[in-house]
């Protein structure tokens, strides 16, 4: 199970007791989150992050990834197929599958991010984790936050910054040709019906090339899907691996 950034694997626990009796799961804090080390910029972080996963892996396994755990999760199956039996992939964040289906609604998206990078341009980092939560948040207001949580996600930007590349320019080249049409593992992907148009485009997108994909949306949701409807989550996890095993 790989979280979402700025979280922590404790972010998984309402999904885990749930799905607690069914599944055997680990769950770990990805580089500069919970109790790792801070990420020292020496290796691209999706890479990395793919990589800190498959040492946790000795057999084909289902992986669950949220948000940019997500995009861990796919680039893990592209670089390590052989360990990867299923997928479901929570809200991708995976913004160059969108873009390169539907260059229109670029201009759009930029403008979705422009207070959130204008924010990091002058270095306002407190700005720019409110402006950041506002739209990928679990949908508590700035000013309820406490303000050493607020502080905390600050902290955290330069992480938000690092993942652009992967992100949104696709620098792990899961997008040239073949690549993802060669994963045949079964893929749940995952949305809340709340969450921004761009991650039905995304997914979408990944259906499109993936050979063997399932949808599921969760009512009511937004980003934080795991988080403010875990039940609702976990339920389709199960659907989707009970059938994958069928399969």
């Amino acid at each position: 199970m790989i979280h979402c950034g700025l979280a922590h694997s404790g972010s998984w626990g309402r999904v885990a007791r749930t799905l607690s009796g069914a599944l055997t799961m680990t769950a770990f804090d990805t580089p500069g989150h919970g109790r790792s080390d801070a990420w020292d910029g020496r290796d691209e972080i999706q890479k990395l992050t793919a990589e800190i996963a498959a040492d946790f892996l000795t057999q084909p396994t289902d992986v669950i990834g949220h948000s940019f755990g997500a995009t861990v999760a796919l680039r893990l199956a592209v670089m390590r197929p052989e360990l990867v039996r299923s997928l479901t992939l929570i809200e991708p964040v995976f913004f160059a599958v969108a873009l390169a289906d539907r260059p229109e609604i670029a201009p759009a998206f930029k403008a979705s991010q422009s207070d959130f990078g204008t924010a990091m341009e002058r270095g306002d980092t407190l700005t720019a984790a409110r402006d950041f939560t506002r739209i990928w948040g679990d949908g508590t207001p700035w000013e309820v936050i406490p303000k050493d949580v607020q502080q905390s996600l600050a902290d955290q930007m330069y992480l938000i910054m690092a993942s652009h590349d992967a992100l949104n320019n696709d620098v792990g080249g899961m997008l040239e040709e073949g690549v993802l049409d060669a994963l045949h593992c079964p893929v749940l992907l995952m949305e809340g019906s709340k969450s921004p148009a761009i991650i039905r485009d995304i997914n979408n997108g990944l259906s499109a090339r993936l050979p063997n994909t399932t949808h599921a949306m969760i009512m009511g949701a937004a980003h934080m899907a795991p988080i403010t409807h875990a039940d609702q989550v976990a339920v389709e996890v199960l659907r989707f691996l009970d059938q994958s095993k069928e399969t």
